[in-house]
């Protein structure tokens, strides 16, 4: 019986380190990911930044 279980925890316990063999080919240049929903124009991420850096900045 304890064999039996040595076995078992042995067997679990390699199965839990296994780790899928998939290979992702990239482009260079092409990103082939779903659109941001959340990304900012230049100019509105320009404009919050500069405000959090004045924000942090006016302190010193």
């Amino acid at each position: 019986m304890m064999k039996l279980l040595t076995i078992l925890v042995t067997l679990l316990s390699l199965t839990a380190c296994y780790e899928s063999a998939e290979v992702t080919l990239h482009e260079p240049g092409v990103y082939k990911g779903k659109t941001d929903k959340h990304a900012l124009a230049a100019e509105e991420r320009e404009q919050i930044l500069k405000k959090r850096f004045l924000h942090v900045q006016t302190d010193r």
